[in-house]
């Protein structure tokens, strides 16, 4: 029989929340403890969870229960302190993204767990869906041609959204959309096409000096020297509309609101395209694929780390 690793989550908001459906619903996890600050909240998930334990202390929760595995879904200026938590107690890690809440937290927190050798991976969805790993197939099979400049534009009527009003997403201090949306696309073109350097950029504020960003446009290098352009824009008329897009000599790709793919080459009009599916493994798959001590897909610290890097210098802390 398969072995099934008991989960706990730390952080029970919307993310935290809809992840926890992906461990229930496998054969191999099963979520044994909650935690959150809100004590209403976490009395009502175990309760839908089958009357699980519930905690609003994180560090008694890794204290009394046996656990192979957290996930951490509390917003990132606390994920530093509870990961080494975790890692202390030699327990396997995910952890939602981005890494931490400074490029010293993130680079802290990556070889803490390398030395502890547990396994430790980020939630980049992205990177289990058919439209993004369509799109990482097609760019290897030249779709494009030469690359010629790769886009994210990320516009948005109002930030947050209106299924995320909290006061941390609307932070300078831990929110905006550069780390929330933003991060999940560095990771994209840093796995696809290689390391980024940061040019120059500008960041647009508001006023009120405790909210996040209205507005950034940065320039930014592949690794080959092609231009990577970020123009982001909240508080605006208009739809959302997130596209990733790579410019080639041969045509147009776009990965545009999360799922869904476009293109058309060169002479063409642009036009929707059906993903594949490339591999239909899922996080929770892979996770326990390493767990098992086999081969798993899995972007560990090493790849948080490295987003982490240019998400602050396109926030303007480095």
């Amino acid at each position: 029989m398969n072995k099934i690793y008991k989960v706990g989550v730390i952080g029970l908001g919307a993310i935290g929340e809809r992840l926890i459906q992906s461990f229930v619903q496998h054969p191999s996890t099963e979520v044994v403890a909650v935690c959150d600050q809100l004590n209403e909240r976490v009395v009502s998930v175990a309760e839908k969870l089958g009357g699980i334990q519930s905690y609003t202390n994180h560090q008694q929760m890794l204290g009394e229960v046996e656990l192979d595995l957290v996930y951490i879904a509390v917003p990132p200026k606390y994920h530093h302190a509870i990961a080494a938590d975790v890692i202390n107690k030699g327990i396997h890690l995910l952890c939602e993204k981005p890494l931490a809440n400074s490029v010293e937290e993130a680079f802290d927190m990556k070889n803490k767990a390398e030395t502890a050798g547990i396994v430790h991976a980020m939630n980049f969805p992205l990177n289990y869906g058919s439209a993004a790993n369509t799109f990482a197939k097609l760019i290897e099979e030249k779709y494009v041609g030469k690359l010629r400049r790769l886009e994210l534009t990320m516009h948005f009527p109002q930030w947050p959204r209106f299924w995320q009003q909290n006061d941390w997403v609307a932070s300078r201090e831990q929110g905006g959309f550069v780390l929330e949306v933003g991060v999940h696309f560095i990771q994209q073109a840093q796995r696809i096409f290689g390391s980024i350097a940061y040019k120059n950029g500008q960041l647009e504020l508001p006023e009120n000096p405790t909210k996040s960003e209205i507005g950034v446009y940065a320039n930014l290098e592949l690794e080959d020297g092609t231009p990577f352009i970020i123009n982001g824009l909240s508080d605006i008329a208009g739809d959302e509309r997130i596209a990733f897009t790579a410019y080639g000599t041969e045509g147009t790709l776009s990965l545009v609101n999360w799922g869904m793919l476009e293109g058309g080459k060169v002479g063409e009009s642009i036009a929707k395209i059906e993903p594949i599916e490339v591999d239909s493994s899922s996080l929770i798959d892979n996770l326990v694929r390493a767990l098992n001590g086999e081969k798993a897909k899995l972007y560990d610290f090493n790849a948080g780390y490295d987003a982490q890097v240019i998400l602050e210098k396109l926030r303007g802390n480095e």
